[in-house]
């Protein structure tokens, strides 16, 4: 009989946090050059681009009501620049039940600056035309057709991307790295591309120029390209010009295979 009741209890609390759900909205009028910044404890943020002179954005919750003493948003405007902070509550010996979750989703204009930020979850962004910064604690990161430049971090995830840049930094203490370098990228300064632990795929346009310096810990690398040899050559180290060379390219993992595909 006791667990039974055990069972029905858990049961209903399960049911009670699924029910459980809540959602927030607003939409921030743009003149000229938006900016954004994201910042939430906890959640998956995603960035899709319209044809608007505005941002909206919607938090939604399961699990979790939105207010004080559950999950709190924030929002604040000045000029062209829209701040976003949601943030989570961490409470010391709950027992919870179920699913929960918190997603952010925002729709911007092409042209704009961001600045995305999440301690736990995924970031997806598309379309999105500026300087772009990505870092979340835990969590992968797509970017899909991006133009300008880009800064990308996770402390534990996967990382694809794909666009025309100008400037380039990936980072992934622990997972692969997939980035397509679309035609009319160009180096201006160094370029890097790093994980801890994972294998690299960098798809490069014919004539793209740079100075390659590439290496695995522990991997060999496989090259499409027509790269003139700085040195010897190793399985597990490249080092030469790319059409004639250009500023650097770095490409590090310190566990797997590296990868460089014409695009």
């Amino acid at each position: 009989m006791l667990r039974t009741l055990f069972q029905l209890s858990v049961a209903g609390a399960m049911l009670s946090t699924a029910l459980l759900a809540d959602d927030w909205s607003k939409k921030f009028t743009i003149a000229g050059h938006p900016e954004l910044r994201v910042d939430t404890n906890d959640g998956a943020v995603t960035v899709r681009t319209w044809d608007h002179k505005e941002i909206s954005a919607r938090v939604t919750t399961v699990g979790w009501k939105i207010g004080s003493g559950e999950v709190t948003v924030t929002d604040h405007q000045t000029g062209d620049r829209v701040e976003l902070e949601v943030r989570i509550p961490h409470r010391v010996f709950e027992v919870s039940f179920g699913h929960r979750s918190v997603r952010v989703e925002i729709d911007v204009p092409r042209e704009i600056r961001t600045d995305i930020h999440t301690g736990d979850g995924g970031i997806t962004v598309d379309g999105l035309h500026g300087e772009t910064r990505l870092s979340t604690g835990d969590g992968h990161i797509e970017a899909d057709r991006l133009d300008g430049t880009l800064d990308a971090q996770t402390g534990d995830g996967r990382l694809r991307v794909r666009g025309r840049f100008d400037t380039l930094d990936l980072h992934t203490g622990d997972g692969s790295i997939d980035a397509e370098i679309e035609s009319g990228s160009k180096i201006s300064s160094e370029w890097r591309v790093r994980t801890g632990d994972g294998h690299i795929t960098l798809r490069l346009p014919s004539n793209f120029a740079a100075d390659l310096d590439v290496h695995t810990g522990d991997g060999h690398i496989d090259s499409d390209l027509p790269v003139t040899i700085s040195g010897s050559r190793r399985e597990n180290e490249l080092r030469g010009k790319l059409n004639a060379g250009g500023p650097p390219l770095v490409v590090r993992t310190n566990d797997g295979s590296i990868r460089l595909e014409r695009l």
